[in-house]
């Protein structure tokens, strides 16, 4: 069963949470962190990108670049920009996008469980990413960024988060995409009782966003255990950052694909092939699936409805993803694209971006794209309860948590 537990939280202050937030650090490439830090010295990007501190020839992997990051976020603490709680509580975080909100309970979650595998993984992870994140969390002796985790709703818990909704929030701003953000801390000693016993009646939570920091913490844990090898569990460095959410509040969007050439093929050769693995049909506007079996394909400034052909269709809980149906017939086979996690010939699109991005990119450096059905959470839960991985690229989860709003050190 799961182990979620209150902790000591570091936040901002009063006055600063809409200054101190920050889109998660790898959603930028180095000369957006770049760009997007100008002007806003307590946005935390600054922290989860040390870089930005330093002139663009910097090793961006460099110790002097991770002591950065451990040195700004104590002065942060001096200055009273960050505060750090004297009693270990839960925290709410709830955002709202689009009318639909999310509510998540902020708690640290145990390394033993990822490794039990009571915490459920669907993607694998690099290990030069996790490397820079190992780095910045031993560094700065803390979690930054939080995993974003999900679980089978529960009336009790989702009982326990209106009741302690009530009560006046630590922060409510909306972001510069329009996202509202607000938070509340739990301090009644009964409620955060009731939250762990009702979290330890779980048997499994799932990684929704987040694999390479989670899997960054447990290795710092497990450096940690070696380093002292008298270490009873109990201690901080055990337990790593997390938000759960309930699987019914939960929005993923598609990952849509866009490919630079049509690996040798005529156009019209190209389409027989895909005819014969989908039924497909010229469309008027753009395509966004409505249904699961069906994508969108944009070629030469049309547009394409495709619909899988049933007797091409698996049933296994991988293999039945729209994703893994378009790479096993079309990408792979007809376009030579074995590997999409190294093939520089194919690009992905978050679906936030929508089919305008898709149209953009066809038009520039890229020949076809696809736009797909989004994954749902009970297949992403299938798969990783088969204790399987799902296709590079497979869910867009909206919208981001925000960085700097809760940390945890250790």
């Amino acid at each position: 069963m799961a182990i979620v537990k209150p902790f000591l939280c570091v936040h901002p202050s009063d006055g600063h949470y809409e200054e101190v937030s920050a889109l998660p650090y790898d959603v930028f490439s180095r000369e957006e962190a770049r760009e997007e830090v100008k002007d806003k010295p307590y946005s935390f990007l600054n922290i989860d990108r040390p870089e930005t501190q330093f002139s663009p020839e910097q090793d961006m992997y460099a110790d002097c670049v991770y002591e950065k990051a451990a040195r700004m976020l104590e002065a942060w603490e001096q200055k009273g920009i960050l505060t750090e709680e004297k009693e270990a509580c839960y925290y709410i975080y709830a955002l709202t996008m689009d009318g639909r909100e999310q509510n998540g309970i902020v708690a640290c979650s145990s390394v033993d469980d990822y490794l039990t595998g009571v915490i459920r993984k669907h993607e694998f992870t690099l290990a030069e990413k996790e490397m820079d994140r190992i780095r910045h969390v031993d560094t700065c002796n803390a979690q930054t960024g939080p995993i974003f985790l999900a679980y089978r709703h529960q009336d009790k818990i989702s009982s326990l988060i209106a009741e302690a909704k009530k009560e006046a929030p630590l922060f409510d701003f909306i972001s510069e995409d329009g996202v509202r953000h607000a938070g509340w801390k739990i301090d009644d000693p009964a409620v955060n009782a009731a939250l762990e016993k009702a979290f330890s009646t779980i048997p499994r939570t799932y990684i929704a966003d987040g694999h390479h920091r989670c899997a960054s913490a447990v290795k710092v844990a497990l450096k940690r255990r070696e380093e002292k090898p008298d270490y009873t569990g109990n201690e901080e460095f055990n337990y790593f950052l997390s938000i759960l959410f309930p699987d019914d509040e939960l929005c993923i969007l598609p990952y849509n694909r866009v490919v630079h050439d049509l690996n040798g093929l005529t156009e019209e050769v190209f389409l027989e092939k895909v005819a014969e693995k989908f039924e497909i049909s010229k469309s008027d506007t753009d395509v966004e699936p409505k249904e699961k079996g069906c994508c969108g394909m944009y070629l030469d400034k049309q547009w394409y409805l495709l619909k899988q052909k049933t007797e091409f269709v698996q049933d296994d809980s991988v293999e039945q993803l729209d994703v893994a149906f378009l790479q096993r017939e079309i990408l792979e086979p007809v376009l030579g694209i074995a590997d999409p996690k190294k093939d520089q010939r194919i690009g992905f699109s978050g679906g936030i971006r929508g089919n305008a991005d898709l149209e953009k990119r066809c038009h520039t450096d890229m020949k076809v794209a696809f736009s797909m059905y989004p994954t749902s959470i009970q297949e992403l839960f299938a798969v990783a309860d088969a204790q399987r991985m799902m296709p590079p690229k497979s869910t867009w989860f909206e919208p981001k948590l925000r960085s700097g709003l809760f940390i945890h050190k250790f």
